[in-house]
């Protein structure tokens, strides 16, 4: 009973911490993410300001945005685009909800040239919540 608990502990890590492989669409996280680009997002508990998201888009259920937190209130994040021109973000539908998180994006495995980890900008508060 004690080997079939420590299985379904293992097995259920596996599924925290399993990336999600998503593309990037669009303009609205250039320079710093180009249409195309694929990321790995894991699933994450605390988000801080500078670190990029992968959301629910609140105006169409199922579609997943690709942003930067702006901001972290006590029960909703602030989404920007690095883009502002060409990004639909919190400035058009508000602060999200925590739930509509989906994960932090952390490394870019194409292009193979352009593949690393993503860190957050140096300027700007590091603060971090959930």
């Amino acid at each position: 009973m004690a080997a079939l608990a420590l299985v379904a502990g293992t097995v259920g890590a596996g599924w925290w911490w399993r990336p999600r492989r998503i593309e990037v669409a669009g303009s609205s996280m250039t320079p710093a993410l180009q249409p195309g680009d694929r990321l790995l997002v894991v699933r994450a508990r605390r988000v801080a300001v500078g670190d990029v998201v992968a959301l629910i888009d609140p105006r169409v259920p199922g579609r997943l945005l690709v942003k930067r937190v702006g901001a972290l209130g006590r029960s909703e994040v602030t989404v920007v685009g690095d883009n502002p021109p060409g990004s639909t973000d919190s400035r058009h539908f508000g602060p999200v909800p925590f739930s509509a998180l989906r994960g932090r994006a952390w490394y870019r495995y194409h292009p193979q040239e352009r593949a690393g980890r993503l860190r957050r900008p140096v300027q700007g508060s590091s603060q971090s919540r959930r």
